[in-house]
């Protein structure tokens, strides 16, 4: 498995990764989850919500969201929050790959920090179908979907920030070998 993270981390490919992940990403802040929040007075989407929500929050913002909103939800943010998960998953998997390789450290056990982002991504994955669920039930939902969803979304919000804190260190890290490296040869 890692030979096929190695051989799939060229600088090239994680960076064509790295920004049609981003591009995606900036598509779903800027057009898909506002064309929802126009119906949700103030309310955030449950997936934006990294320390999760209640039972009431959610009626209640379905509620809000009224037909269209709920419909605007499923039919536009949803499908692309489909794709998301994936690219994350991969691409992020692969940037850590990337720089772990750099440092020499990627057959180490920290090797295993690279599924940080592939199970946040499968936790978004989870998410998302159950509010795909929420959605399609509402007003019948049982609290134990809408808290299983809750546990998806706060699993997927740990571990991205999880990776992300790895992330930060690991580029720390290479930073500093590049600067050690460069006064080894003065």
């Amino acid at each position: 498995m890692k030979e096929i993270l190695k051989r799939n981390s060229k600088g090239k490919k994680v960076l064509l990764l790295f920004v049609l992940t981003n591009l995606v990403y900036a598509f779903m802040l800027l057009v898909t989850i506002p064309k929802v929040m126009r119906f949700s007075n103030g309310m955030k989407l449950p997936d934006m919500l990294p320390t999760g929500y209640t039972v009431e929050y959610v009626n209640l913002l379905f509620n809000i969201l009224g037909e269209k909103g709920r419909e605007t939800y499923l039919l536009n943010q949803i499908p692309v929050d489909m794709i998301y998960p994936f690219l994350f998953g991969i691409s992020y998997c692969l940037v850590l790959v990337f720089f772990l390789n750099k440092l020499g450290k990627l057959d180490s056990f920290l090797g295993y920090l690279c599924l940080l982002p592939v199970l946040a991504g499968i936790f978004d994955y989870c998410e998302n179908l159950g509010i795909i669920q929420m959605l399609r039930n509402y007003p019948d939902n049982s609290d134990l979907l809408i808290e299983t969803t809750n546990v998806f979304t706060i699993l997927k919000s740990t571990f991205t920030s999880l990776y992300f804190v790895v992330l930060i260190v690991v580029l720390v890290a290479v930073g500093v070998k590049k600067l050690l490296k460069k006064d080894d040869s003065k």
